[in-house]
């Protein structure tokens, strides 16, 4: 498999914590979304989204979207679940996940913020004050609905909420956000960089990675 992927995109974070959990074997293709390689060419007949990441299976199959990506592993290599059967568990893991992937991850995005510049003239502190606030607001909401305690998101191993939670941490850390306010999001970013293959999805222990 081939995971087209850049070291800071937090969705190829997920995928790649989920591929390392699962204990799959994968070549990481850099595509520095800064510099634009999601634009060229070759780079859009793969992914019409111009995004990251993408997963080009061993058949030639081509998978877009972080969580269909994620479902799709899931489903195809059963262990670890990260995505519970019990229909009740798995609608509230979900939620958690898409809060991250739907309700944050979508207005912190790159093209985004780049729009807020190019279009309505944002400067750089207030196009980061915009990506701390909504983060801010989607920590709140997952603070209010996440178990408490001393375990992961929903039992003692990580699934796909966690996952999500780890990677948009990361996000907050670079732009600022005090995660002390969240202990819960704290608790569970802290038990993820434990697992060494969530650890190994880092940004930073990318090879693409700038720091």
């Amino acid at each position: 498999m081939k995971l087209y992927s850049y070291w800071r995109s937090t969705t190829s974070y997920r995928v790649r914590a989920a591929l390392n959990l699962k204990g799959l074997v994968y070549d990481t293709v850099p595509i520095d979304l800064v510099a634009g390689d999601q634009r060229a060419p070759e780079y859009t007949a793969l992914n019409a989204g111009k995004g990251v990441p993408t997963l080009v299976l061993d058949d030639g199959s081509v998978l877009t979207q972080s969580m269909a990506i994620l479902e799709y592993i899931d489903a195809t290599w059963p262990e670890p679940q990260l995505i519970p059967s019990d229909p009740v568990l798995r609608a509230r893991v979900m939620a958690v996940a898409h809060t991250v992937a739907m309700d944050i991850h979508p207005v912190n995005n790159l093209r985004l913020i780049g729009q807020l510049k190019s279009r309505f003239g944002a400067t750089p502190d207030q196009a980061k004050d915009w990506m701390c606030h909504w983060m801010n607001e989607g920590f709140t909401t997952l603070e209010a609905v996440l178990p408490g305690g001393d375990a992961f998101a929903f039992g003692d191993t990580p699934n796909i909420a966690d996952i999500c939670i780890t990677a948009q941490a990361y996000n907050a850390h670079r732009w600022g956000v005090d995660l002390m306010k969240f202990p819960n999001t704290a608790r569970i970013e802290r038990l993820c960089l434990g697992v060494p293959a969530i650890f190994d999805a880092h940004p930073d222990n990318q090879p693409d990675a700038k720091v």
